[in-house]
């Protein structure tokens, strides 16, 4: 799988999030799903915070006033329901040839 990078999100009730994706895919994920509301995370649990959601044009996923962020590769796969490939190494290079 390519990375792909979140070019737009809005914020949904109940911790959802619409994601949309730089080849075009959208979706929902309920990010409620995938956090405890613990840590860096716990500010989310208030749903008003939830929504200041952005998209970080740097790193090319979601993230909120507070550094907490999710990744790209993860929301794009829940999304897709395609697997995460792990990244390729030079030894896996090698062993294919």
């Amino acid at each position: 799988m390519e990375l792909r990078e979140i070019i737009k999100v809005k914020a949904l009730s109940r911790y959802r999030l619409r994601l949309t994706f730089d080849d075009g895919v959208e979706g929902v994920v309920d990010i409620s799903e995938y956090i405890p509301f613990t840590g860096v995370f716990k500010s989310l649990k208030d749903e008003a915070y939830f929504r200041r959601v952005a998209v970080n044009p740097e790193s090319g996923t979601i993230m909120w006033p507070n550094g907490a962020d999710l990744d790209s590769d993860v929301l794009y796969s829940e999304v897709t329901g395609k697997p995460i490939e792990a990244p390729r190494t030079a030894d896996d290079l090698r062993l294919a040839t």
